[in-house]
């Protein structure tokens, strides 16, 4: 059997799974916390020998039958639109692209060199998030700035999420019992970050998020869309330098700063509770929803289906209804019933009588690295 460990590696945290091949069948996961912290351990490399400790207390030799380590890394830039072989020339490009995802692509990077420390020998895969977006047309992707100086500094869409949109791309697709190439799908993914694909024929061809994953969809501590005269008025006007301004759209918006927390379970919670800015957080989070939910639909001209994922997409019924709110007109019927039901599984949420159904699939972006990763090794093997 071949052996494929995938690691998503964040600042302060290594995430890994180890997934069996020709089975798919996930052998051990987990998590590395508090990395570079007082109490945790001091970087990635330390952070890969508890994860070896971790398997070897399962009873699990990391390094057997092992053949691709595959990384999420965030940002790709025009460069890397598939899956990539890690090279000393490719970490020099991933790094270039730290300033378009400050938050993710050191860290990523940092997994990397780290596993390549541990396993010399394994060939290590990079698998970009902005990957599946590579298909946007000219028109989704160009933003109408000076085109010199969006050319000169690399400025378009970029878009993220890719890898979960890939995968639940093709679950949709079998749920539906279509063929890939005839399904036109809004793909909604809500987690702490959050972002809306529209996807035709299984292809990419408009996306929330942009240059960074900062565009589109309110999330938990980013604001998503804003009048960018915004920024320039509190530069001028509050005397807020670049790196506030980063802070205050990075860590400081969406649903912590209109709320009071970034997890929406609490947010609904504080609502419930009669917290009126709660309130407001969570009408404005499914309004943009829903604004994302009609405009897709006009640029794919109808779609099969509308379908939810990630954790907030995946669990949270309540949310799913009010983004859905006053939809009937365009075909849209949710079953309550079925919508309630329908938490953390795959499961059609709409009525009989739905023109558009209305999807919630599970994401697994860990076997869909695994899936790129492997075929990849198996090629340069």
């Amino acid at each position: 059997m071949n052996r494929v460990l995938v690691i998503n590696s964040g600042s302060s945290s290594l995430k890994y799974q180890l997934i069996e091949f020709p089975s798919e069948r996930t052998l051990a996961t987990g998590l590395v916390e508090r990395i570079g912290e007082e109490r945790g351990v001091a970087d990635h490399a330390a952070a890969f020998a508890v994860m070896i400790r971790e398997l070897e207390a399962q009873g699990i030799d990391a390094g057997d039958g092992l053949v691709a380590i595959g990384h999420r890394v965030v940002h790709g830039g025009e460069k890397f639109v598939q899956p990539t072989l890690v090279t000393g020339e490719v970490e020099a490009q991933i790094e270039e692209l730290f300033g378009l995802a400050p938050l993710h692509n050191p860290a990523n990077l940092q997994g990397i060199r780290a596993a390549a420390q541990a396993f010399p020998r394994v060939p290590q895969v990079a698998v970009f998030d902005t990957a599946f977006h590579s298909t946007l047309p000219a028109a989704a992707r160009t933003y109408a700035i000076d085109s010199k100086l969006a050319a000169k500094y690399g400025i378009r869409r970029f878009g993220f999420h890719g890898i979960s949109f890939e995968y639940v791309t093709r679950e949709a697709a079998k749920a539906l019992g279509k063929p890939l190439e005839d399904t036109r799908l809004v793909i909604l993914h809500l987690g702490n970050g959050a972002s809306a694909c529209a996807v035709s024929g299984g292809r990419s061809v408009e996306t929330s998020m942009g240059l960074t994953p900062l565009e589109g969809l309110m999330m938990g501590t980013r604001g998503g869309d804003i009048d960018p005269g915004v920024l320039i008025y509190l530069q001028r006007e509050a005397g807020m330098d670049a790196d506030a301004l980063d802070r205050l759209l990075n860590h400081e918006s969406g649903l912590l700063g209109l709320g009071g927390h970034n997890d929406i379970r609490d947010v609904l919670a504080a609502a419930d509770a009669g917290d009126k800015q709660a309130a407001l957080a969570i009408e404005v989070y499914c309004h943009r929803i829903r604004g994302y939910i009609g405009s897709y639909l006009a640029q794919l001209g109808g779609a099969d289906a509308i379908v939810f994922t990630a954790g907030v997409g995946e669990h949270n019924a309540l949310v799913r209804k009010l983004s859905l709110s006053g939809l009937a007109e365009l075909g849209i019927l949710l079953d309550d019933k079925a919508n309630a039901a329908a938490i953390g599984g795959t499961a059609e949420i709409s009525t009989p009588e739905s023109s558009i159904a209305v999807l919630v699939i599970p994401t697994d972006e860990e076997l869909e690295i695994a899936r790129q990763s492997i075929d990849l090794a198996v090629q340069v093997n």
